[in-house]
């Protein structure tokens, strides 16, 4: 396995749940920062943050400086989007609004070497990431078992599925998004409630994942519900999003300053 890979590392330990933050601003110095936290990895997040190309290729190298796994959520399922993060350095992928078993084994493809699957090797970028730093050689011979493909379950397809998405060989980590899963199957999560419904699909998702013997994640908007669902057994849990801490700080400074009630955490959720 590739030295270095600190979530990977976690997974095999099993010394508990990884815990992870989400990078939506741009700028190494916010890479560092995040990754200077104490976290297991930071998710470089190219489908909903401010993250081009060039700002996913300065993210990556900054959080793996600090000893600290980094990942990218891919804005597509396209193969070329994969290519560019792992080529980058990410130490794992994940895939948004995966809908089928199908797509799962196009994923894992075009995250694999042959014989496994079909991506090409040539960065020179992507041996940077680890410590100590390995040849290509013995990137090449040890890539596909130590980097993460990770697929998102958050569509009514996706669940529906969701034991035969598990059984795809190299899939490593099912991920719960829990607000456009909410609104796919008719339940959203309005002001921060997750109703019944909704718990039971995510509670399905972790079964499934624990059945096939895989990783399952889920996106806490907040310490105290990824301390839950850490108790409920997921192995992989997102705890903070930068652009919403800071806002909260700042609220809650400002509201400090003025005398006031401060703002309730979380509350753009």
């Amino acid at each position: 396995m590739l030295q270095g890979c600190v979530l990977k590392n976690v997974f095999i330990k099993n010394e508990g749940p990884s815990i992870g933050a989400w990078q939506t601003l741009p700028g190494q110095n916010v890479s560092r920062i995040l990754a200077r936290t104490g976290f297991d990895w930071v998710m470089v997040d190219c489908e909903h943050g401010n993250m081009d190309d060039a700002a996913m290729h300065e993210a990556v190298p900054a959080i793996a400086s600090c000893g600290v796994s980094p990942l990218v959520r891919i804005p597509d399922m396209q193969g070329w989007m994969i290519k560019r993060a792992l080529d980058a350095g990410a130490h794992g992928i994940l895939v948004p609004l995966l809908r089928s078993a199908d797509e799962a084994k196009r994923i894992v493809s075009a995250a694999k070497f042959p014989p496994q699957g079909q991506r090409g090797l040539g960065s020179p970028f992507s041996m940077e990431r680890f410590n100590p730093v390995p040849s290509m050689t013995e990137y090449l011979q040890h890539a596909n078992e130590s980097l993460l493909t990770m697929v998102q379950i958050e569509t009514q397809e996706a669940l529906d599925a969701v034991e035969e998405i598990a059984a795809v060989p190299g899939v490593d980590v099912l991920f719960v998004g829990p607000f456009d899963l909410g609104n796919n199957i008719g339940h959203p999560i309005l002001n921060g409630v997750i109703k019944p419904e909704l718990e039971q699909a995510i509670d399905r998702i972790l079964e499934a994942t624990n059945k096939a013997g895989k990783k399952c994640g889920f996106f806490a908007t907040g310490g105290e519900q990824a301390k839950q669902y850490a108790d409920k057994g997921f192995h992989m849990i997102s705890v903070a999003l930068d652009a919403t801490l800071l806002q909260a700080s700042l609220g809650v400074s400002l509201s400090t300053a003025r005398g006031q009630q401060a703002p309730q955490a979380g509350g753009r959720y």
